[in-house]
Order: C-alpha cells, then sequence, then structure tokens
C-alpha cells in the first residue's frame, strides 16, 4: 500500500473523509506552491473545516424543506409598496431573531407572502441558524401523528428545536378543539424560544372563528404578539402581474 493510501485510510479512521478524498490534489497544489509543512497542514485543515460546515448547510436546507429556492435578492420591492427597502433590509440582518420577534405576514393570496417568508428563511440559514418551514396544514398532520410515527416524531424534534419556524397559510383551514389545542402546545413551546414566521389571509382579530375556542386563540395571541411586527402587504397579486399566456397575442374577440 503506498503511503498516500495509508495516509487516506488514517484520515478516513480520524474521520477527516472529506480531506482524504482530496487529499492528492491538495499535495499537488502544496507541491505547485512548494508549501511550507506548517502551510500545508492548515490548508489541509481549513479544507476540512470548509466542506463540513458546507455538509452541515445542505443538510440544514434539506432540513427546512422550503417548497422552493428564492432569495431575498429576487424579492422586488416595486412589487410591493407596502414594503420599503429599508424595511426590507431591517428583516434582512436578522437582528429580530437574536431578539425572539415574530414576524406576522398578512395579505390576499398572490401578494408574496409565501415569497418572503422563503427569502427570510434562507438568509437566516446561511447566516447560521436553523430553520424549518410549514405549511399549517402539514403542520397539523405531523402533530396529529407524532406520537404514532418515528417521521413525524423526528419532524416535531427539529421543529421545536429551530431558531426560525416558518408556518405558511396560517388560517387556511378551520381546526377542531383537538388540533386548536396541540397549536397552542407548540406555540406555547416555542414562546421565548424561537422566533416564528407566519403568513396568512386574516388578521389575528379573526383567528378565534378558526381556532374554534376563543381562550385557545387568547393564549396563542398571548405569547405570538408578546413581540412581534405586523407587515401588511396588500398589492395586487404578483402571480396576476406576471401571469404568462400561451398565446403570444391577446385577441379583443371572442
Amino acid at each position: 500500500m503506498s503511503q498516500l493510501n495509508q495516509l487516506q485510510d488514517l484520515m478516513r479512521n480520524l474521520r477527516l473523509a472529506e480531506t482524504a478524498n482530496h487529499l492528492s490534489t491538495l499535495i499537488r497544489e502544496a507541491e505547485e506552491k512548494d508549501s511550507s509543512f506548517t502551510q500545508f497542514l492548515l490548508d489541509v485543515a481549513v479544507y476540512e473545516q470548509n466542506r463540513r460546515e458546507e455538509k452541515q448547510l445542505e443538510k440544514r436546507f434539506k432540513w427546512a424543506t422550503f417548497p422552493f429556492y428564492s432569495t431575498l435578492d429576487d424579492y422586488n420591492v416595486d412589487d410591493q409598496k407596502s414594503l420599503s427597502n429599508k424595511k426590507l433590509n431591517q428583516l434582512k440582518d436578522l437582528t429580530w431573531i437574536e431578539q425572539l420577534y415574530n414576524i406576522i405576514l398578512l395579505g390576499p393570496p398572490g401578494v408574496g407572502k409565501t415569497f418572503l417568508s422563503v427569502g427570510l428563511g434562507i438568509e437566516a440559514l446561511n447566516q447560521g441558524y436553523k430553520v424549518i418551514f410549514t405549511t399549517m396544514g402539514d403542520l397539523i398532520s405531523v402533530l396529529k401523528t407524532e406520537e404514532i410515527t418515528r417521521k413525524s416524531k423526528t419532524r416535531m424534534k427539529r421543529i421545536r428545536e429551530a431558531d426560525l419556524v416558518i408556518i405558511d397559510d396560517l388560517m387556511f383551514m378551520a381546526m377542531d378543539k383537538q388540533e386548536a389545542n396541540m397549536f397552542f402546545h407548540l406555540i406555547n413551546d416555542l414562546y421565548n424560544q424561537s422566533s416564528i414566521i407566519l403568513t396568512s389571509n386574516k388578521g389575528p382579530k379573526e383567528w378565534g372563528e378558526l381556532l374554534g375556542d376563543q381562550a385557545i386563540t387568547t393564549a396563542i395571541l398571548d405569547r405570538i404578539l408578546h413581540r412581534v411586527e405586523i407587515i401588511h402587504l396588500n398589492e395586487d397579486s404578483w402571480r396576476m402581474k406576471h401571469r404568462s399566456t400561451i398565446f403570444g397575442q391577446q385577441s379583443v374577440s371572442n
């Protein structure tokens, strides 16, 4: 066995697999640059650290389960005049996560609530935060099966350990008392521990109708609204303004 192969095997045993796989390239680069032993070891350590950070980021992206990939750089404030560049930059610096603030994005369908929440989530991930995205429907389903399936139990553990939890279409569906109670307990678990982004087409005053229990609604609102920024997105639907057509030119006649 060659010395290179021996060294690669030792590195794998020491859990330096990424460097082991790339070792021949690192050695060649060191020879070309006539690096010192110290510089070579530094390059090896930096390479291993960078690859580990990249793999951790890939894992966190997988766990986040975003419905699509779109960053805040893709967000056009000209399409949503109710959110200025200054406010968008304040959201982007993520100080509110450190302060355990919640964000509520309100507005009719198509105004970019999900788009903005995903952009903020990706920004948070890139800055080292643990993020989870879920729709309200999926969240209720996972809560109801948490004690039954390992997959749901693992999912809820990740949600409770996240720095930022994004819940999309909060009031899209009505809940029965059991579902509302489970949702309250989750919000209580996240309170003073995680930030939450909620998107909804209904304001907090209307949540009681869909949660079905005024006492639970009050308890949920008490925790969510303790530290919160409510952003109203009231422009026309982005999808309607940017809709495409299969026809090259609209016909004025039937």
